[in-house]
């Protein structure tokens, strides 16, 4: 079984996104956020279940979606370890910049 890691920046996306859903329905928003970790939560039997984002092709990052997010993540098969890296609305452009940088902060 891998150990899901979810780093603060990825956390804090996810947290932005609620409060922005939270200023008009505080219930969707506690949904969504219980929906993604519970999509996120099935890594740790299937890590290599995410699909690759059409942005990153031929690259070790995958993504889970639940709609309206998607959840950036990296699986180190030597270590069982899944860290989830960045949390998006699915509608924005992938910064790839952004993602990579968040990866080399996880490994330290």
């Amino acid at each position: 079984m891998a150990e899901i890691i979810w780093t603060e920046p990825a956390l804090s996306d996810l947290d932005a996104i609620a409060d922005y859903i939270a200023l008009e329905n505080p219930p969707a928003a506690s949904e969504l956020v219980r929906r993604v970790f519970e999509h996120v939560g099935q890594l740790a039997e299937f890590p290599e279940s995410g699909s690759r984002p059409a942005e990153l092709k031929r690259s070790r990052y995958r993504q889970i979606i639940e709609l309206p997010c998607r959840a950036f993540y990296r699986h180190e098969a030597k270590t069982g370890r899944v860290y989830i890296l960045h949390v998006m609305r699915g509608e924005r452009l992938l910064r790839k910049g952004k993602l990579f940088a968040r990866s080399r902060q996880a490994q330290a």
